[in-house]
């Protein structure tokens, strides 16, 4: 980062202090929540994103098969989520959010409005379109990232290198 101006280093650590604390809210919000961590995540997409194939919410989660199996089970017995047939596949499940699981996330609500309490009404359309544009860019380099080999693991002579 050392060939980057003063501001774009100050934006990439506001950045990784964005995604920090993301994350040790995720760590919290299942706390309050009675969730572990995965559980959450899954109803996160659930709620933006809205029902889906247990496959597709796998592939989101980075899960395979049987632990996806094991997640939706989880939350079916905790009565957030439900398995219905797929409205045009009736070979297929769909994972759809229970009322209590919308009111879980509903519940935690206040604390993502509260996240923009210093932000000026005017300001946020832009804030949102950065926001937005940000988490495209993420997705797209994890996906570039996922597609190659771990080089610093091969390196550090871990399992990279065996492949």
């Amino acid at each position: 980062m050392d060939s980057v101006g003063p501001a774009l280093t100050a934006a990439v650590e506001a950045l990784r202090e964005l995604i920090l604390a993301g994350e040790h809210y995720r760590q919290v919000t299942s706390g309050y929540l009675g969730l572990d961590t995965s559980q959450t995540q899954a109803v996160s997409y659930l709620y933006s994103r809205g029902d889906m194939g247990q496959s597709e919410l796998g592939a989101l989660l980075g899960y395979n098969t049987s632990s996806m199996t094991a997640l939706v089970d989880r939350l079916e017995r905790d009565g957030i989520a439900t398995r219905v047939p797929h409205p045009t596949d009736r070979r297929r499940l769909t994972v759809r959010l229970t009322n209590e699981g919308r009111a879980a996330v509903r519940s935690t609500g206040r604390w993502f409005i509260g996240a923009f309490d210093h932000i000026e009404q005017a300001a946020l359309p832009a804030v949102t379109a950065a926001l937005t544009a940000i988490a495209e860019d993420l997705r797209v380099n994890a996906r570039d990232i996922a597609a190659h080999p771990n080089t610093a693991q091969a390196r550090r002579g871990g399992h990279a290198a065996a492949r």
